[in-house]
């Protein structure tokens, strides 16, 4: 038996459901199908508080996918595993070792970061004093430092990458090193992706188990002209890729591709 609409839904549930209603609101326009604080068989899932009753196969976008999105230590290992283009990164269990390392490498900026973080909320330079309370491991990576600080993000649905977009921070506004959106930072389209920042991107896509669903991937280029992939995000549990983008069109093609890897995900599951 073919799925209905009624198969499938926006999965928005628990205490934390409030913070993504909007979000949810949208996708459940925009894919046509129920907004619902219960599982259905095709779930687009954005907040549950219970999610280990959830079956993992009723996920588009994959559980682990959404998990490694969510923790810069674990995409640390996989795009380690996976040889995807990064900033140099390390992985150290005490601050000392961390320490130790910047300060025999001082050729280099390095950077400390929150591994759970939004919007670059608690990341420091080196040197820094030893943070209190901090997750286990440290995360140390290269700090890029740019003339112009800006960060580059390319989108993924279903297999398919679009929108090349650069985030800058206005003329005339005070500039961060950390080029984040909740820092002032703003995006504007950057025309036609070149191909190793593709490549880039895809390899991180395709480490994290979100090429075939939806996701984005921040990349910057160094001064040796490389692409390098910062980070992956995607919907779901901890966070939700940013929406506000400045340009209308993508916006509308965001969710029209959404809805489209939505459509076929459910299709190549009831056949299969």
């Amino acid at each position: 038996m073919s799925p209905t609409l009624k198969d499938c839904c926006v999965l928005n549930a628990g205490s934390g459901a409030w913070a993504f209603e909007s979000v949810a609101i949208q996708l459940s326009a925009a894919l046509q199908i129920d907004l619902s604080s219960e599982p259905r068989c095709f779930n687009y899932l954005i907040q549950m508080e219970d999610i280990d009753t959830l079956n993992p196969l009723n996920s588009f976008i994959p559980l682990e996918s959404i998990r490694l999105a969510s923790d810069k230590r674990l995409l640390a290992s996989v795009f380690n595993e996976h040889n995807v283009p990064t900033p140099l990164t390390f992985l150290y269990e005490t601050f000392h070792e961390a320490s130790a390392f910047v300060g025999s490498h001082a050729d280099k900026e390095w950077c400390l970061k929150y591994p759970t973080s939004c919007g670059a909320n608690g990341h420091r330079l080196f040197p820094a004093n030893e943070p209190r309370n901090w997750p286990r491991p440290f995360v140390v990576q290269e700090f890029v430092r740019l003339e112009t600080p800006e960060v580059y993000r390319i989108y993924c649905a279903g297999g398919e990458l679009f929108g090349w977009m650069a985030r800058r921070f206005p003329d005339g506004t005070a500039v961060s090193p950390w080029v984040a959106h909740a820092r002032g930072a703003r995006y504007i389209s950057a025309g036609v992706p070149p191909l190793q920042a593709i490549t880039a991107a895809r390899s991180a896509l395709i480490a994290t188990k979100l090429f075939d669903s939806f996701g984005c991937v921040d990349l910057l280029r160094n001064q040796h002209d490389e692409w390098l992939v910062l980070e992956v995000g995607t919907d779901g549990l901890f966070n939700c890729v940013d929406r506000d983008l400045n340009d209308p069109q993508l916006e509308r093609e965001l969710l029209t591709r959404i809805a489209d890897a939505f459509e076929k995900w459910v299709a190549n599951s009831s056949a299969s």
